[in-house]
């Protein structure tokens, strides 16, 4: 399987990072060994020092497409959670000012926690669903997926012109205004309207 990830999807969110609006979607990929689950912790790596969180809408493939038209992509998934994109972002920014690739800043191991699926038929609408994400109780960010430039149906067709989607892939949606810095210690839930169901530690 693999993950893949939208960056710069909310216009808040390209804002807070001094970023234009991308006119298609910006896309990169986190390996396998990148996924954090069933609510472990988050060791903080020993390569950054300044660790961020992202917290996305994600969504689960369940059929293998290529060239997927937008009209028929709402067919090649089933299911919806929540995850966070975890950043170095002293590489990442480091990164690009080399005009060089983000992956290590990226798709380092366990830097994409992932709660459990839920089925889509749960939600009336997935372009109007809200999301957060909570730090210590407190509120960090807060989103809803009408706000994504791309939704998700575009964002398919648009990534199935470049790869093959396969059963059991995962999309990262992007993440709103609100990232910020992590510290050891720190505890995070991630919400689906008001429903908790991703829990990480910083350790």
């Amino acid at each position: 399987m693999k993950i893949i990830a939208v960056g710069k999807n909310y216009a808040k969110h390209a804002k807070e990072m001094n970023s234009d609006i991308p006119s298609e979607p910006v896309i990169f990929l986190k390996p396998e060994t990148a996924l954090l689950k069933n609510n472990n912790p988050l060791y903080y790596p020993d390569f950054t020092k300044l660790l961020h969180y992202e917290t996305e809408l994600i969504f689960r493939i369940c059929k293998i497409g290529k060239n997927i038209n937008k009209k028929f992509a709402h067919r090649y998934y089933d299911k919806i959670g929540i995850g966070i994109d975890f950043t170095a972002r002293d590489i990442q920014n480091s990164q690009k000012q080399k005009g060089l690739p983000w992956e290590l800043a990226k798709a380092f191991d366990n830097s994409a926690a992932i709660s459990e699926f839920v089925d889509i038929s749960e939600y009336k609408n997935i372009n109007n669903i809200n999301f957060s994400l909570d730090i210590n109780k407190k509120t960090v960010q807060t989103g809803n997926s009408n706000d994504m430039i791309f939704k998700i149906d575009e964002i398919i067709s648009f990534v199935s012109k470049y790869f093959t989607l396969k059963i059991g892939d995962i999309i990262f949606t992007g993440t709103p205004e609100g990232v910020g810095e992590l510290k050891i210690g720190d505890k995070l839930s991630a919400k689906i309207e008001e429903k908790e169901l991703l829990t990480c530690e910083i350790k």
